[in-house]
């Protein structure tokens, strides 16, 4: 059963695959499977090996389902709290500060912390055909992790998700830009998002740490504020050893030997 692993770790040539592994569940969050994304990300994050990370899921018709409803139940009867409490980061804080660039394959329907996780991600691949909502307001719970989405979608359009809980057809987000790339099947998904993982992984190791964390910096602190601090971020990169080679490489026609210093 897939519950003795809800969250699967895999790495290949310096990319992480973060599998949500509960398909008998639409493989929805249960505090097991909360707590191995949490330890999933600082396990990336701690391996210089880890150029990039894509998170999946089984295949079952749903990335992701949100939160377990039927164990915050079970919590609530048998122990009298509120399920979020036993999870570590309930709100997956952690995603946004991995330096690596997190790449969400999205291989089927999403709601609520479906959506959670892929609003954290910064490159996202959809299943055409599917559907994505905030289901919350439908289920008495909350949204505090949907401001980022201010960034990422026109403000009627988030204020539909939000406040109605009604899902709707993928390809409506994808034409509001919300995704990178919508796919015909899952297979095509996952290989859309290894594809974009390798090139990634190719580009200069500091570069792209400082481009990610250079927009991320913007969102957070507006743009003056964010190109001062773009700025800051990027003073190791043009003082490396890759700043040099990049060029040197290109003059000599070859690829790039990256140092990440």
């Amino acid at each position: 059963m897939s519950d003795q692993e809800p969250v699967r770790y895999d790495i290949t040539e310096g990319i992480a695959t973060v599998t949500i592994n509960r398909p008998e569940r639409k493989n929805a969050l249960s505090v097991e499977a909360m707590n191995g994304l949490t330890e999933a990300w600082a396990r990336a994050e701690a391996d210089a090996a880890v150029r990039a990370i894509i998170l999946t899921s089984a295949d079952c018709g749903v990335f992701c389902a949100g939160l377990d409803l039927k164990q915050a139940a079970e919590i609530r009867a048998r122990d009298g709290v509120d399920i979020l409490t036993l999870m570590r980061d309930p709100m997956q804080t952690a995603m946004r500060k991995v330096t690596k660039p997190i790449i969400a394959a999205m291989t089927g329907s999403l709601m609520a912390g479906g959506m959670m996780l892929a609003l954290k991600s910064d490159l996202r691949v959809g299943l055409s055909g599917s559907r994505a909502g905030i289901t919350e307001v439908k289920m008495g719970r909350g949204t505090p992790w949907s401001v980022p989405m201010l960034w990422m979608l026109p403000q009627p359009l988030m204020m539909e998700l939000v406040l109605t809980g009604e899902t709707m057809p993928i390809e409506r987000l994808a034409a509001h830009g919300f995704l990178n790339y919508l796919e015909p099947t899952p297979d095509a998904v996952r290989d859309r998002a290894l594809q974009l993982a390798r090139a990634i992984a190719e580009g200069a190791p500091l570069s792209v740490k400082a481009a990610k964390a250079t927009v991320l910096a913007a969102m957070d602190l507006g743009y003056e504020r964010g190109a001062i601090e773009g700025d800051r971020l990027h003073v190791e990169v043009y003082a490396s050893q890759d700043a040099i080679e990049g060029p040197r490489a290109f003059a000599e026609k070859r690829k790039p030997n990256w140092q990440g210093r």
